[in-house]
C-alpha cells in the first residue's frame, strides 16, 4: 500500500468508535446468539442418540455371537446350534454387484444428457422428472415390478431379479447425483476443450466425467448404502435359501438366493435363540456394511470440494 492509502486507512480507523466493537455478554444480541448456539448443540446431539444406542445394542447384543463360524457358515437346522449367514453375505453382496453394473452405467449416461448434453430438451426434462418422482419410490413397489419383469419371465426368484429390484432403487440416486457432479465441472475446462478441436464425445469422455469422478463415486456410494439394507424388494424376487450360489465349484444365480435383510427379518421372529442371536450378528455385519459404504460416501464427497 502506498503512503496515502496507508493515510487514508489511519483515518477511518481513527474515525470508528472501537467501544461499540466490543462484545458485551449482557446485551441482548450475544444472549440470543449463545442460547441459539446452545439449543444447535444440544439438538445436534440428540439427534445422535438413536444412531449411537442402536450401535451399541447390536455390538452388545450380535458381537457376542459374531465369529468365524457366523460369518463363513450357511445357516442351521431349527432346532440345531451353531450355524451363520456366510451364504447370506454372499448373496448381499452378488445382487448389490448386479445392482450397480445395471444402475450405474445408465446413471451416469442419462446424467450426462441431463447436464450436458441436452440440459434444456423436453426430454431432460421428463427423464429429470421421473428420476426425482422414483427416489420417493417405496422399495415394495420395486419389488413388485421385479417380481412382474424378471420372476414371472424366468419361471423363478433368483439373484437377478433380486438385482434388477436393487437397481431400480439405486438409478434415481446415481442419476441425480452424477448430474450434479457433472454440473460442478467450470465451463472454462469444457470451452478449452472444444477450443483445441475435441469432439463432444471427447470432451465428456476425457474431461467432463474425469473430473466429476469423486461426486459421481459419492453418488454410486450412497444408492449402494441404501440398497444394501432393503428388505422387501428381495422377499419378491430373490426370496431366501440356505444354501451357497455355488455348488461344486459352478455358480448357479437363477435360483433362491440368501440375503442378510431377509435372514434378519426371517430369524428376528424365529422362536429359538440360536437363530435370533444369529439375526442379531447379521444386523451388525449388514449395519457396519451400510455404514462403510457412507463413510467412504463422505470421504469421496468431502475430497470433491477440496479439488
Amino acid at each position: 500500500m502506498s503512503t496515502h492509502e496507508i493515510a487514508e486507512v489511519s483515518e477511518v480507523v481513527e474515525g470508528v468508535d472501537l467501544g461499540r466493537l466490543e462484545m458485551s455478554l449482557r446485551s441482548p444480541r450475544t444472549l440470543i446468539s449463545a442460547a441459539l448456539s446452545g439449543i444447535a448443540i444440544s439438538a445436534a446431539i440428540v439427534a445422535c442418540i438413536p444412531l449411537l444406542s442402536v450401535l451399541a445394542m447390536l455390538i452388545h447384543r450380535g458381537g457376542s455371537r459374531l465369529n468365524w463360524e457366523a460369518l463363513t457358515s450357511t445357516p442351521p437346522a431349527a432346532l440345531a446350534a451353531g450355524g451363520g449367514f456366510g451364504n447370506a453375505i454372499v448373496g448381499t453382496l452378488t445382487m448389490v454387484g448386479i445392482a450397480v453394473l445395471l444402475s450405474v452405467p445408465s446413471g451416469i449416461l442419462a446424467a450426462s444428457f441431463l447436464a450436458y448434453i441436452g440440459p434444456d430438451t423436453r426430454t431432460s426434462g421428463i427423464v429429470r422428472f421421473v428420476a426425482k418422482v422414483l427416489t420417493g419410490l417405496p422399495s415394495v413397489l420395486a419389488g413388485v415390478f421385479a417380481y412382474a419383469a424378471v420372476v414371472l419371465a424366468t419361471g423363478g426368484f433368483s439373484a437377478p431379479a433380486g438385482g434388477v429390484a436393487l437397481a431400480v432403487l439405486m438409478l434415481p440416486t446415481v442419476l441425480l447425483t452424477s448430474e450434479e457432479a457433472i454440473k460442478m465441472v467450470p465451463a472454462r475446462m469444457k470451452e478449452a476443450a472444444i477450443g483445441m478441436g475435441a469432439t463432444q464425445a471427447q470432451v465428456l469422455m476425457r474431461v467432463i466425467l474425469p473430473t466429476a469422478m469423486p461426486g459421481v463415486l459419492t453418488g454410486v456410494m450412497l444408492a449402494i448404502a441404501r440398497a444394501a439394507g432393503e428388505t422387501a424388494p428381495l422377499i419378491f424376487t430373490a426370496l431366501f435359501s440356505n444354501y451357497w450360489l455355488f455348488d461344486l465349484g459352478r455358480v448357479n444365480l437363477m435360483k433362491p438366493t440368501a440375503s442378510l435383510a431377509v435372514l434378519i427379518y426371517n430369524f428376528s421372529a424365529a422362536p429359538f435363540d440360536n437363530q435370533v442371536s444369529l439375526a442379531w450378528a447379521a444386523s451388525l455385519v449388514l449395519v457396519t456394511m451400510v455404514l462403510g459404504f457412507n463413510i467412504v460416501g463422505q470421504f469421496l464427497s468431502r475430497n470433491r470440494h477440496r479439488r
